[in-house]
């Protein structure tokens, strides 16, 4: 494996124990449809997450929640309704919400910094 790729299991791995602290139940990681990809989906009792990780090594130039870029967000929402699309069995109740999320996660020496960013954006092209 990569040492990219190892970098970002390893903000995933610490993404997922945040998300569990915070009260969510962890559906999938890389979740794939196509070329698409969803890092991490989730259910609390706020709905359904959505969430993207970004993950860094110290010292960073821009916080990594500011890399989610609009051709970003636009292909983890198509991914999004591909999944919905494809629930077989709802997991869903009733009229929940469907969120996305970003955590950041920095990795300095032997710290670890994860940031969490409920609603980082809606989706609303224009």
């Amino acid at each position: 494996m990569q040492a990219t790729s190892k970098l970002g299991k390893r903000g995933e791995d610490e993404a997922c124990e945040l998300l569990i602290k915070k009260g969510h139940a962890i559906l999938e990681r890389n979740y794939r449809c196509g070329h698409l990809e969803i890092d991490i989906i989730s259910i609390d009792s706020d709905g359904l997450h959505f969430v993207e990780v970004k993950t860094r090594m110290a010292p960073v130039c821009a916080k990594p929640e500011e890399n989610v870029t609009l051709l970003k967000q636009k292909r983890i929402v198509k991914a999004a309704q591909a999944y919905l699309n494809g629930m077989k069995n709802a997991k869903l109740q009733g009229d929940s919400e469907v969120n996305f999320d970003v955590v950041a996660v920095t990795f300095d020496g032997g710290e670890v910094t994860a940031e969490y960013f409920p609603n980082a954006w809606l989706p609303i092209f224009v």
